[in-house]
């Protein structure tokens, strides 16, 4: 079988920050697994945001609006039809990751990571959905008119594959180094002609998943890689070298997805004390007003800076479409939610009062702690040596 990428040997600080994620990870996962109300509204938004920064990094850009409209199977508010396609080719993989990634004895081999690929991609069969490549591949800067990367010859990539698929068996070691070494494996094999970038962060994930700590909608980093896409580029640069170089050190790549992991961490820790301040307003205001319990999810959507339609509201709240205009209708009427546009295509924010609280709310947050202070800095100079990516 043909060799891969190894995982490099851990150093004192690199301990130290993976147990640090771990503390943050058992907090989170002993509050999420308590029966509350808004742990599904969060659950929702963190799926939201992991599909569209999973697809920004490929192009593929879509409004807050419209990844929480892939979660929730619903139509697109402004998104063209082949880049709706590209989202909801991803939201199916993903919620098959997110499903079948946890159940006890799931093992993943080289059938579940050609069906994931075909999830993706079944609506273009153009782009052999499934299928391994069969010609060379690479990587082009459009920006700087050069080649930056090219994928092993693509004879290699049935024995490459078959020796990752070998080694996702192999459960030693830290789960979150291990999801990271098969989502740098994956994206330098590059098997497919289409999707390898989102097929190695969708991976990812599903190796976690398997960790079966922290649901593996919440242990992804793909909304945090999808808000640092240069970095994320510039990792890759510097450890690929710009060609399958398996014999290449693998330490920045490892350290900047455990810096991912930690700062991850802390964004999820700190969105889920603000639900908790959020769902203590949103109490006061239901009882405050007499409104029924159900609004609350839809007080709570506006207070994420999403947008509230009636269809939704309807689906969610199990209610007759009246019903759900006249508590929509009400919670303008207080000043709480704003109507926009007519008839079919009337959609809610959050008004001027829950405008304020979402404002008080970001003043207060604390910045996030860099684990690695110089790491991206050691990246970014490592990536624009010559020859590199």
């Amino acid at each position: 079988m043909g060799q891969l990428f190894e995982t490099p040997k851990l150093a004192a600080d690199d301990l130290v920050v993976i147990d640090e994620i771990h503390s943050i990870r058992d907090q989170l996962a002993a509050v999420l697994r308590a029966p509350k109300r808004w742990t599904g509204g969060l659950r929702r938004t963190s799926q939201a945001r992991a599909i569209q920064g999973s697809n920004s990094i490929e192009g593929y850009t879509v409004t807050d609006q419209d990844a929480a409209a892939a979660v929730e199977d619903e139509p697109p508010l402004s998104a063209d039809d082949p880049t709706w396609a590209e989202i909801r080719g991803y939201r199916r993989m993903l919620t098959y990751v997110v499903n079948v990634g946890a159940e006890p004895g799931f093992e993943i081999d080289e059938s579940s990571i050609r069906s994931m690929h075909f999830m993706l991609l079944e609506h273009d069969l153009s782009k052999s959905p499934g299928r391994y490549r069969t010609g060379s591949i690479y990587i082009h800067d459009d920006a700087g008119g050069r080649t930056v990367y090219e994928g092993p010859d693509p004879t290699a990539v049935p024995d490459l594959m078959q020796s990752l698929a070998s080694s996702l068996s192999n459960r030693d070691g830290d789960a979150i180094v291990r999801a990271a070494m098969a989502h740098l494996n994956l994206v330098m094999i590059h098997p497919f002609r289409d999707g390898n970038g989102r097929m190695a962060r969708a991976l990812q994930t599903l190796v976690l998943a398997q960790d079966q700590v922290l649901e593996p909608t919440f242990s992804s980093i793909e909304e945090w890689l999808g808000h640092n896409t240069q970095h994320y580029y510039n990792v890759l640069a510097a450890t690929g070298g710009g060609a399958w170089h398996p014999d290449r050190g693998a330490r920045l790549w490892v350290k900047f997805n455990l810096r991912a992991h930690h700062m991850q961490a802390q964004t999820l820790r700190r969105r889920v004390a603000e639900a908790q301040s959020q769902w203590e307003l949103i109490d006061s205001l239901i009882s405050q007003h007499g409104l029924p319990e159900r609004a609350g999810d839809a007080i709570f959507d506006a207070l994420l800076g999403l947008r509230v339609n009636r269809p939704s509201y309807v689906k969610r709240s199990e209610v007759e479409d009246r019903t759900a205009t006249r508590d929509l209708t009400r919670l303008v009427e207080l000043g709480l939610l704003e109507r926009h546009r007519q008839t079919r295509a009337r959609y809610y924010t959050a008004g001027g009062a829950l405008r304020e609280q979402m404002k008080r709310l970001r003043e207060q947050r604390e910045a996030l702690k860099d684990p690695y202070p110089g790491l991206i800095s050691e990246i970014t100079v490592e990536a624009t040596q010559p020859g590199f990516w």
